[in-house]
């Protein structure tokens, strides 16, 4: 045997037992209950591979499609099998039924996030959603659509930003989270489907049961910026199998109608977070106190409060992102989700929330499992937008339909015409 053939068997081997053992390091750390990525499901009773092709000569690429054939072969292996392993996360029992209960004021300011208006829907479910999806990608296709971050690839997305992506590996979905978007009670979906939150050793089987506390603790979801420290520089590489594999789906809502929703919910209620993040320092800056009071009830009681204005300037404001990225309750959409990196398979709307509901649970054969919880309906977006715009000068209009444009063309939203003249 010629010193070239024994350098290449060795090579193979070397690159063969490096496979190995950082599968083995995976499987590792998921026994030992550090991650929900269920890998070794599909190595915990016999499972046979085929054997290795003989490499080909020159064909440099050989190794790394063999190792995605694998990990191809364990996700589906696992998804088929359907079966949890692991921690499950146990949460304090609790006296009486944890279904939400809101007061009159709170269901009325939050909206709860529901159905903000009648859209003009397609009759037939799957011919609305191809549309949806046909708008998305030749958008993102169309060269002289441009906004930033729009021409990146997915691994360029920073890791940081891949927070919103939500899995569960036991049906094989994975939903991005939109904040205001009824996105409390999908995430109560996806802990019951992924059955990563149980009370007194019981996984949660109806969403409405799951208290709202829990449902928005990232340690309750496994997050794809939770591969980084769990799989190290493999991370990557498993997120595009998953994203492969797997059904990806995320809820819209009109732009301008989000931004009053998030308005509403953070600034006319007193959540004492925003008043100190973002509440004192809008007052100080847009409307000229010098002195405000500690607590959020204290400004509350003292009639001190954020206007729509202020927080419409504070958007604006060239400084705010110089500072920090914008909070997820006002963040574009494209900024959460990006659509033009992951393709996604299912875009639903808040606007016809209760028949996308419906088609999705079908879609990933869940709808005999669960429902999606009933909604809650306010006042017509319409009203919404020309109320509270009225008294927002029109440049400002403007700028801020310009912020949020991706958006409102991404997702087939009609551009507020209304508004952005005299």
């Amino acid at each position: 045997m010629d010193t070239m053939t024994k350098s290449r068997f060795f090579r193979l081997w070397l690159v063969l037992g490096s496979v190995f053992m950082i599968l083995l390091i995976i499987v590792y750390w998921d026994n030992m209950g550090t991650a929900h990525f269920y890998l070794h499901t599909s190595l915990s009773r016999p499972h046979i591979l085929e054997p290795f092709p003989s490499p080909k000569p020159g064909d440099e690429k050989y190794f790394t499609a063999s190792i995605e054939e694998i990990l191809e072969k364990l996700l589906s292996a696992h998804a088929k099998q359907n079966v949890l392993l692991g921690k499950k996360v146990e949460q304090p029992s609790l006296l009486a039924s944890s279904k939400p209960v809101l007061s009159n004021m709170e269901e009325s300011v939050r909206g709860y996030d529901w159905s903000s208006h009648d859209a003009q829907q397609s009759p037939d479910p799957d011919r609305r959603q191809a549309e949806r999806r046909s708008v998305l990608r030749g958008f993102c296709a169309n060269a002289s659509f441009v906004f930033p971050t729009k021409e990146r690839s997915f691994d360029d997305i920073p890791n940081y930003e891949l927070n919103h992506l939500i899995v569960d590996d036991r049906h094989g979905v994975i939903y991005c989270y939109v904040p205001k978007v009824a996105c409390t009670n999908w995430k109560r979906v996806m802990i019951v489907l992924s059955q990563s939150l149980s009370d007194q050793g019981t996984p949660y089987r109806d969403p409405l049961d799951i208290p709202r506390e829990y449902v928005h603790n990232s340690s309750t979801h496994l997050t794809f910026n939770k591969f980084w420290r769990r799989y190290g520089k493999f991370s990557r590489h498993l997120m595009k199998v998953k994203l492969k594999k797997y059904t990806k789906f995320l809820f819209v809502r009109d732009p301008f109608v989000r931004l009053i929703s998030a308005f509403r919910s953070k600034f006319e209620l007193e959540n004492e977070e925003f008043y100190q993040k973002f509440a004192i320092p809008m007052l100080k800056m847009y409307s000229n106190h010098t002195s405000l009071p500690k607590s959020v009830s204290e400004a509350f009681s003292a009639g001190l409060k954020v206007s729509f204005a202020n927080f419409i300037q504070y958007l604006l404001d060239p400084h705010t992102e110089k500072l920090a990225p914008f909070n997820e309750h006002w963040r574009q959409v494209h900024r959460l989700c990006h659509p033009c990196q992951i393709d996604y398979d299912f875009v639903g709307k808040l606007e016809t929330l209760d028949q996308d509901a419906t088609q999705l649970l079908r879609l990933l054969k869940v709808d005999k499992l669960l429902q999606f919880p009933p909604s809650y309906r306010n006042r017509t977006a319409s009203s919404w937008e020309e109320g509270w715009f009225a008294k927002i000068p029109l440049a400002w209009r403007q700028q801020l339909y310009k912020l949020y444009e991706a958006d409102f063309v991404l997702f087939g939203y009609p551009k507020p015409e209304h508004l952005l003249r005299d």
